[in-house]
């Protein structure tokens, strides 16, 4: 982390000509575990930020004033129903000043957490290494509102760009599947060339496909056909290093997809495993493409404290297009 130290920094507006004034931003960590809490100050110091606080989280329980860094970083490997309050407290707060919240948690504690950290997009981390540490810090840093954040350098900047790149790409994709000007040989209006896959008009009703009603509304799929092609995608790790073929937002989509059909509610636990990533990646990238306007988060009216993930408007019609392009039946993985 040492060698990043000045990439965190800030410009000083008021700096005077060829000087080297900054101004660095303020870190608040929070932690019982003492080891990680000691880590993460180290750290924090070692990038040239200050270190506002570090103390345990029942600092966080009390009714006292604190005042909190420009990045808040929460460690709770176990959540209960009173730092669940305090990290909602902890997310509004967030929301409204502009600092960014980074919390840090379980497994089993993926849907309590996300469900009530929903007002500052904060940054989810499922039993985080250094590495996912310093990438979700770098993130942090890029956002927050105070001067111009120089160029991050490293690995972990790597990361964070290519990320947002294939987000992007990927949105830019789904925005333009409503044109013909992609359209492949053989696809175009009054083309004879057509080329179509094979459907599954021969196999049994249940993984037939829904026909579209109109050519200007094409419906989604089966569900059957869909958990199909997860089933067959899912069947590569078994012959093949899984990492090879790691593509969430595909994975995110088609699960996603299915439910639809399903008038089933995909939990965020539920997509971070269908993901087929590590949770902490597999959150990122709900984040992501949530920002990008692919996924919705729907609040559960029987439960304020649990959120659901479902496709946006523009990606199920999207997803509706692109089988429809398909012919409605090619088993593409």
């Amino acid at each position: 982390m040492a060698q990043v130290a000045e990439a965190f920094r800030y410009d000083d507006a008021n700096g005077v000509a060829g000087a080297s004034r900054t101004a660095a931003a303020s870190i608040s960590i929070f932690a019982d575990r003492d080891p990680v809490r000691s880590r993460l100050a180290d750290q924090a110091l070692e990038t040239g930020l200050i270190l506002r606080q570090s103390e345990p989280l029942s600092r966080l329980l009390g009714e006292d004033a604190v005042v909190l860094g420009d990045v808040i970083i929460v460690d709770a490997p176990i959540v209960g129903a009173q730092l669940l309050a305090a990290l909602a407290r902890l997310d509004m707060r967030s929301a409204r000043n502009g600092s960014q919240l980074i919390v840090s948690t379980g497994v089993d504690a993926i849907d309590a957490v996300f469900g009530c950290v929903d007002q500052s997009c904060a940054q989810i981390l499922i039993a985080p290494n250094d590495c996912e540490r310093a990438l979700a810090l770098g993130t942090a840093l890029s956002r927050v509102p105070v001067g111009a954040v120089h160029e991050l350098s490293g690995e972990d900047r790597l990361a964070l760009v290519r990320l947002t790149e294939q987000v992007q790409m990927l949105a830019r994709k789904m925005d333009g599947f409503s044109g013909q000007d992609d359209l492949l040989p053989g696809e175009r209006e009054g083309d004879s060339r057509a080329v179509r896959s094979p459907n599954f008009d021969y196999m049994a009703a249940g993984v037939s496909v829904m026909r579209q009603e109109s050519q200007d509304s094409p419906s989604l799929p089966r569900p059957a056909l869909v958990r199909e092609i997860i089933r067959q995608r899912q069947l590569r790790s078994r012959f093949f290093d899984e990492g090879l073929f790691a593509d969430p937002a595909w994975d995110i989509l088609l699960d996603l997809t299915a439910a639809i059909a399903e008038s089933k509610q995909v939990s965020v636990s539920s997509l971070c495993i269908a993901a087929c990533v590590p949770p902490t990646t597999a959150l990122r990238w709900i984040s992501q493409m949530t920002e990008a306007g692919l996924l919705d988060r729907v609040q559960d009216p029987e439960d304020r404290r649990r959120a659901f993930i479902e496709l946006s408007e523009k990606s199920a019609t999207a997803m509706a297009q692109y089988f429809e392009r398909l012919d409605n039946g090619a088993a593409v993985v």
